[in-house]
């Protein structure tokens, strides 16, 4: 609880003070490209909110690495991480850092977490395919293209207030439950240590946008997110795999069908921005009326969006929490999950819209 109020302060407090000074750094700072197809905000913003998490977290780790100089792991994960940071917020200051440079440093850092903590995806639960990755080399390989694939997932769902901060806390949740479950300090430090961080982010960000987490923001999330999914599941047998899977169900489809839509649909290359993505789609077919003239509004149009995906997400936490110990019934659930998904987002694209999810 300690580490949770203290990563919470201080990203509080170092957020508020990058919105207040704006006007100083907001050149180097500020989100100034208006006209992407990804981009539904009108007014410059400060895209550095990543700086108060990171700061958060590593208070937090100092904080408990003081009381207890044999809490290693906690600085291992941090050290993982640094590169997977830094690279996101060179980016947020520069415009100029390309994609396959931030996911080459995510990798690094997947690879600095795996390796000093000795955590790897070796099994899914899948006949022939556990063999493979059995293998420590190749676990080590899989293990680093996931956390990357993950940690890029979060910046393509990045696009609305509150949208990924809050999903990442809602994950973090179902992975200190976990922790608590299974009485591993490790796990609920980690996992509840960054919730404070970036909740003291969040409530900046979400609904009025005042400040957004940019690339180091995201990326960190990620990455936090995925290394310690793997590591819930590499400490303890009794998990399946499949809990790891579906915590993580809402960014992972968004990626996957992302490369599909580009790739196979539109003949693009999956590093091409569009502005087709679920979120999009929420708020330009159900939401967008209320949009024009009023983002100045507490709870507009863009602040709207983000619950509809809070939910989405959930629909597959809950049932990984539930059958955490059953991968034949969590491979259900992901079925099921895939399943909504993609009818949803036909009913969006083809302009028919459930009723349901219409405001009223």
């Amino acid at each position: 609880m300690v580490s949770l109020i203290t990563a919470f302060f201080v990203s509080f407090i170092v957020t508020i003070l990058i919105i207040r000074t704006q006007s100083i750094h907001g050149r180097i700072s500020g989100d100034i490209d208006l006209n992407g197809p990804q981009k539904f905000h009108t007014r410059s913003v400060p895209r550095i909110g990543g700086l108060g998490i990171g700061l958060g977290i590593f208070s937090a780790i100092a904080l408990r690495y003081q009381d207890s100089a044999s809490n290693t792991e906690e600085l291992f994960l941090l050290f993982g991480a640094l590169p997977v940071f830094g690279i996101g917020l060179l980016e947020d200051l520069t415009k100029k850092v390309g994609v396959r440079t931030r996911l080459l440093f995510t990798a690094l850092g997947a690879l600095i977490a795996s390796l000093l903590l000795g955590v790897s995806i070796d099994r899914l639960d899948i006949l022939g395919f556990d063999l493979l990755i059995a293998m420590p080399a190749i676990s080590i390989a899989f293990t680093v293209f996931a956390v990357t694939g993950l940690a890029n997932a979060y910046n393509i769902i990045d696009g609305f207030n509150g949208l990924s901060s809050m999903v990442g806390m809602i994950t973090l949740i179902a992975l200190g439950y976990m922790g608590i479950q299974f009485n591993d300090p490790l796990l609920i430090f980690l996992s509840f240590a960054m919730i404070g961080a970036i909740l003291g982010f969040f409530i900046w960000n979400y609904p009025r946008g005042l400040i957004f987490l940019g690339d180091g923001g995201v990326y960190l999330i990620g990455f936090w997110v995925a290394m310690l999914s793997v590591m819930t599941v590499s400490r303890h047998n009794e998990i399946s795999p499949w809990f790891a899977v579906m915590v993580n169900a809402y960014p992972i489809l968004e990626t996957l069908f992302t490369i599909y839509r580009r790739k196979f649909h539109q003949g693009k290359s999956p590093g091409h921005p569009d502005g087709i993505h679920f979120h999009s789609l929420i708020f330009r077919r159900i939401l967008n009326p209320s949009y024009i003239s009023n983002e100045l509004e507490w709870f507009n149009a863009n602040a709207k969006t983000s619950p509809y995906l809070w939910v989405l997400s959930s629909m597959a936490i809950i049932p990984a929490i539930l059958f955490w110990h059953s991968t034949p019934i969590l491979m259900g659930f992901s079925i099921i999950f895939i399943a909504t998904y993609v009818w949803l987002y036909k009913r969006l694209v083809t302009f028919k819209t459930p009723q349901w999810m219409r405001p009223q």
